[in-house]
Parts: structure tokens; C-alpha cells; sequence
């Protein structure tokens, strides 16, 4: 599946600290009528053989909403899956051993820092870029914040997608204007909402403000 930026535009990443009045699947699923564009499948105290089952089901889901999903450090599960790709971070697989991994038919993104850390990544096969942490957040406590004027380095010196992470929310997206990210990635802003496919409506119009800036 070739990596189009459109599919960046609201990109939520999976969380299970929230499920509660909805299950899992339930809560995936109203992200996905609410309009995310891509979907990244975070599990990072689950046993392989349940990610396994976990990431086809969710796969499936994704793709009867013409939705691609990303499985986060796990380019076998990926695979097998049916997922659209892999997402890796600095600490992870280097993108080009997932390259080798996965061939050239799935997505490969990358968790990057600096210039330089993602021109490395997209000379090693990176399909698009998650560049972060933008804001402070609750999810990666320890993360460092990205400076805006990194960001636009970031965006100005690759030619594929890049993705805005971190502390993200309805009240600080349109920050990320004038950048040139093709997106934000959210964790809590639409795991937690009370009502996710409502938020997702209105994240996904703010995102489309913040890309056209």
C-alpha cells in the first residue's frame, strides 16, 4: 500500500488505559465513523499471539472503512496480520532491517527527533515520519518536546509525509499551522473523549484547517 499523506490527516493511536463504557473494538470503530484517516495499533504489554489476533480483527475493522493500519514495533505481526504497515521508533528495528523484513508492499513509519534523525530514516526505507513530542503529554511522560521551529526543519528537509506527535488536543492542534506537517497523531484526545466519533468530527475539521495554513 503506497503511503499517501491524505491518510495522515488524522492519524489515532491506540490506547486501551480508556476502554470502559465501550469496549475496544466499539471505541475503534467510532474513531473510524468519525473520520480518522489512519489508525496505529499500540500493545505494549500484550503477549504476541494475542497482538496477533488483536491486529486482525482490528485490520479487518480498518478496512471496511478504507482505513490503513499501522502495527507499532512489530513487523512480524504486521505481516501476518494483513496490517498496511509498521511503525518503528528511534530505539526500535532500524527502518531499513523492517525494509527487509516486510518488502516493499507495506508502509514503514518512523518515530523521529532532529534533521537529522529523519533524513537517516527516510534513506533507510521510511515511508512517512512521526516527528515528536510536540507538546507535553501524559502518555510518554519522559518525552523531550519537539521545538516548532524543528518541526518545520523536519517537514523542510523530507519529501515524504510527516506526522505531529505528542499532547496534541482540539485546543492546541491549529499550533502545528503553518509547520508542514500532513497530520497529527492522537492518542488521548480521542480515547478519552466521552463521545470519540463526535471529537474525531471535529479533530479531523481542525486538522484539515491546520494542514491548509
Amino acid at each position: 500500500m503506497k503511503c499517501d499523506k491524505k491518510n495522515m490527516l488524522l492519524y489515532a493511536v491506540t490506547d486501551r488505559r480508556w476502554v470502559g463504557r465501550q469496549s475496544f473494538f466499539e471505541q475503534l470503530e467510532s474513531a473510524l465513523k468519525g473520520g480518522v484517516t489512519c489508525v496505529q495499533l499500540r500493545e505494549k504489554n500484550m503477549g504476541e499471539a494475542d497482538f496477533l489476533e488483536q491486529a486482525k480483527r482490528a485490520a479487518e475493522l480498518c478496512r471496511r472503512y478504507g482505513v490503513p493500519l499501522i502495527i507499532n514495533d512489530n513487523a512480524e505481526v504486521a505481516v501476518k496480520s494483513g496490517a498496511d504497515g509498521v511503525h518503528v521508533g528511534q530505539h526500535d528495528m532500524q527502518a531499513g532491517d523492517v525494509r527487509s523484513m516486510v518488502g516493499s508492499g507495506l508502509i514503514v513509519g518512523v518515530s523521529v527527533h532532529s534533521v537529522e534523525e529523519a533524513v537517516e530514516a527516510v534513506k533507510n526505507g521510511a515511508d512517512y515520519l512521526g516527528a515528536g513530542s510536540v507538546f507535553s503529554t501524559s502518555t510518554k511522560a519522559d518525552a523531550s518536546l519537539l521545538p516548532l521551529s524543528t518541526l518545520r526543519g523536519i517537514c523542510a528537509a523530507v519529501d515524504v509525509p510527516v506526522v505531529a506527535i505528542g499532547g496534541i488536543n482540539r485546543d492546541n492542534i491549529l499550533r502545528l499551522a503553518g509547520t508542514g506537517v500532513d497530520g497529527a497523531a492522537l492518542v488521548s484526545a480521542i480515547f478519552a473523549a466521552d463521545d470519540i466519533e463526535s471529537e474525531c468530527r471535529e479533530l479531523r475539521a481542525l486538522s484539515e484547517r491546520m494542514v491548509r495554513a
